[in-house]
């Protein structure tokens, strides 16, 4: 049930953020223009969870990684958002400096 209750609270705060309707939402992410608004407002009611493909392709574009809508932590859902922001250097960059604090 939690985990139903995240996704819906991580993907409506993902597409506020965005600005962007529950309609655009779903026809940007391939489901059908007559069913989009309905089939994301039962996403973000946590009436349904979608299947993993769906939630990537929601997920890219609301431009967060996936892994964000399901992440039950706040603080590590709000690094998720932020990291998977970095380009790819920066993200090697964070990720040693991590590592190094973490090691001492």
């Amino acid at each position: 049930m939690e985990g139903k209750a995240t996704f819906a609270r991580r993907l409506r705060e993902a597409r506020e953020a965005v600005g962007i309707s529950q309609k655009q939402l779903g026809v940007l992410a391939g489901i059908d223009q007559f069913v989009a608004s309905a089939r994301i407002n039962q996403y973000e009611r946590g009436k349904h969870v979608p299947d993993l493909l769906t939630s990537q392709r929601l997920a890219a574009e609301l431009k967060v990684p996936v892994s964000y809508l399901y992440e039950p932590d706040d603080n590590l859902a709000a690094l998720l958002r932020i990291a998977g922001r970095l380009p790819s250097h920066k993200m090697r960059k964070l990720l040693k400096a991590l590592s190094d604090d973490a090691a001492s």
